[in-house]
């Protein structure tokens, strides 16, 4: 019987080939151009009919933005520990959770259940005060907490200029995604009028030595709409194509990658495809991401769209709230969830 070695199984994840993500140049769409979302989309709607990535160019978020929320993710780890834990994760999804806290229960593959090695801070969608969600108390519409000003003063503002400039690009593109899926093109329009966006600002601590088991992030599909990703400054994102073999992306200088979420999938019913992903731990040095998910509101349902079905192909998930679907995502993935019922 062959034993593997910490060392051997640490190769093995890195031992995988590299793949470009086709690129697609948005900058017509996110500048205004009528005509640009039709031009688009037979090539969109093939990337989430096949592999389910992408990387997007000339998207309108500034270089220097996406540096500055690299900078406040650095200087918020920085913090001490004792710090960051006196905002911890909460059942609204808001806060701060440490090394090995997720429970993995929707993860993708069975044999990956060791908790994930990063840490990160969860900062969402400010609503209004005169928000009746908000008002009410209704679970995920709660504040932010934050970090000390005197000890991260650029945070909160950079972290949220950051995610309302990326929500705004976001929005920009939903007439191509309507038109990827045959519908027209302000179809998605109302369901992201006071939407749910947050930013995962994470920090995967160095591993050169580990199992199989132990990864950045176990592999997994996101939860919601879309999801944008810039490059982060260590490799670590791997992603399953369709005949079950990881690849390394190729990136190009100052893309977003782009990928779907899981509530997306279920809209489309599997039409459009989430793709499983996770994050192999860097040797080195820290290795920081801040994806920003873009997501309807919270009351939008998923009642199937009406060109991802049909006789021979009839709805396959129940309807839900993307709350009720977001809310049962979270927690069976955060054990916070099970201690606060």
């Amino acid at each position: 019987m062959n034993v593997i070695t910490q060392s051997d199984a640490s190769h093995a994840a890195r031992n995988v080939p590299r793949r470009a993500l086709p690129v697609i140049d948005v900058g017509a769409v996110v500048g205004g151009d009528p005509d640009a979302p039709a031009a688009l989309a037979d090539t969109w709607r093939k990337v989430w009919e096949t592999v389910g990535f992408m990387c997007i160019v000339d998207h309108g978020v500034p270089r220097e933005q996406v540096a500055a929320m690299f900078d406040v993710a650095k200087e918020f780890h920085d913090l001490p520990q004792e710090v960051k834990q006196t905002m911890p994760l909460n059942t609204d999804q808001r806060g701060f959770h440490g090394v090995r806290t997720d429970d993995l229960t929707t993860g993708e593959m069975a044999e990956n259940r060791k908790p994930s090695i990063n840490e990160a801070m969860f900062v969402a969608t400010e609503y209004a005060a005169n928000n009746p969600h908000a008002i009410a108390g209704t679970q995920f519409y709660g504040p932010n907490p934050w970090p000390p000003e005197d000890l991260a003063p650029r945070f909160r503002e950079e972290s949220l200029a950051y995610m309302n400039v990326v929500t705004e690009m976001a929005k920009k593109l939903l007439p191509v995604w309507a038109l990827a899926l045959e519908l027209p093109a302000a179809y998605f329009d109302p369901f992201f009028v006071d939407n749910h966006s947050f930013v995962r600002i994470a920090k995967y601590p160095p591993l050169p030595r580990h199992s199989d088991l132990e990864l950045g992030i176990h592999p997994h599909r996101d939860s919601g709409f879309m999801t944008f990703l810039p490059p982060a400054n260590e490799e670590g994102l791997q992603i399953l194509d369709e005949e079950g073999n990881w690849f390394w992306p190729e990136l190009p200088e100052d893309s977003l990658i782009v990928n779907l979420g899981h509530f997306a999938t279920r809209w489309t019913n599997d039409r459009f495809r989430a793709t499983t992903h996770r994050v192999v731990p860097p040797l080195d040095r820290d290795r920081y991401a801040v994806p920003c998910f873009v997501n309807p509101n919270f009351e939008v349902r998923n009642t199937v769209l009406a060109s991802c079905t049909g006789p021979d192909n009839p709805a396959k998930y129940p309807v839900q709230t993307y709350r009720e679907w977001f809310g049962w995502y979270m927690s069976n993935t955060f054990g916070i969830y099970n201690e606060k019922k």
